[in-house]
């Protein structure tokens, strides 16, 4: 557990317009992305059987919450997603969406090997997003526009917020500067990942970071884990912003074009995953059965947090903490709900 404690720290809202605000925000932003991208708003669920492959496994070294079900046979396993990365592209295919349509859901998940600190919660809540484009979309410039799309509807929100709320907006940049994780390890070589990422993001204040999951030149080591089975590592990355008040990166969406069935095959082989191809959704992709789409997942929480200026994500959602976090929070004027 780690936690930063801004200095002077006080709130300018109170529980209860934070809660106002907070609806204002979830509710005008999924608008505005469903317009940008042409998504439409459909249901997802909560769990999934896990001999699907449907679950997300993050870095392959988090725990899902899993259960059994009176009514299922005693061997089947039921997981609290991580996140609907593959369900998504499955359901274009399911629900008939045509070529340059897709969809939104609300997400919310259960990651109980998360590191808890002022940005990370055991409750994920965010907008699962995902789009089907034609094959030769599958470049750098489809990933660069939509980013600006989506970047435009944080703006969007933003303006109208302060319009609202003028002493409790944060305000970001007017641009995302766009790098790749290869271009950043070679302008800081000595730095560590995430130091790198907090000195770009001081530098830039909005940022994409580019072709996340492979291994880097000059480390061998990827910048950081990415499943192998969702987005393509040559075609995905993170938007993050510099965020003044706790003077640290925070990271709101990690989104990419999604594997082809020969990305799909390398990459499994490079994360010695092989034995995945045998599941069903790994298998329909292959068959060439599924869209070729762009998708990923923006953070409602985080975008809150972030547009409000607030010092924990505990402050614009309800889960649990640490006693000795919640002590800390009170002893400092941030209100966690």
């Amino acid at each position: 557990m780690t936690l930063i404690i801004p200095q002077n720290y006080q709130p300018t809202l109170t529980i209860r317009d934070t809660e106002a605000a907070i609806v204002f925000i979830r509710e005008r932003f999924q608008v505005l992305l469903g317009q940008k991208l042409n998504l439409q708003r459909m249901s997802a669920p909560l769990f999934v059987e896990k001999n699907t492959g449907l679950n997300d496994n993050l870095n392959g070294i988090e725990r899902p919450v899993d259960f059994d079900v009176k009514a299922f046979p005693k061997d089947d396993t039921i997981e609290i997603v991580h996140s609907l990365a593959k369900w998504k592209r499955l359901a274009l295919k399911k629900y008939h969406f045509g070529m340059h349509e897709g969809l939104y859901t609300n997400m919310n998940a259960i990651r109980r090997d998360e590191d808890l600190d002022n940005f990370h919660s055991i409750y994920v809540d965010q907008w699962d997003w995902e789009k089907i484009i034609a094959e030769d979309e599958r470049t750098i410039t489809t990933l660069t526009e939509t980013v600006a799309q989506i970047f435009s509807a944080i703006k969007q929100v933003e303006t109208e917020c302060a319009a609202r709320y003028p002493a409790s907006t944060y305000h970001l940049p007017d641009d995302v500067f766009f790098i790749t994780t290869q271009e950043l390890e070679d302008r800081w070589p000595d730095l560590s990942p995430e130091e790198r990422e907090n000195k770009i993001a001081e530098q830039k204040k909005a940022v994409f970071l580019m072709k996340i999951g492979d291994n880097l030149a000059r480390s061998s080591k990827p910048h950081d884990g990415r499943a192998p089975d969702y987005d393509d590592w040559q075609l995905n990355g993170d938007l993050i912003f510099w965020y003044e008040p706790l003077k640290q990166k925070l990271e709101i969406s990690s989104m990419g074009i999604r594997v082809s069935p020969q990305s799909l095959h390398k990459q499994l082989i490079q994360a010695n995953c092989l034995a995945r191809e045998q599941l069903n959704f790994h298998q329909m992709l292959l068959n060439g059965e599924l869209p070729f789409t762009i998708g990923g997942g923006i953070g409602q929480s985080r975008l809150c947090m972030l547009l409000l200026g607030k010092a924990h994500i505990g402050e614009v959602q309800a889960s649990i903490w640490p006693k000795e976090m919640l002590e800390k929070c009170q002893a400092h004027n941030i209100q966690i709900l």
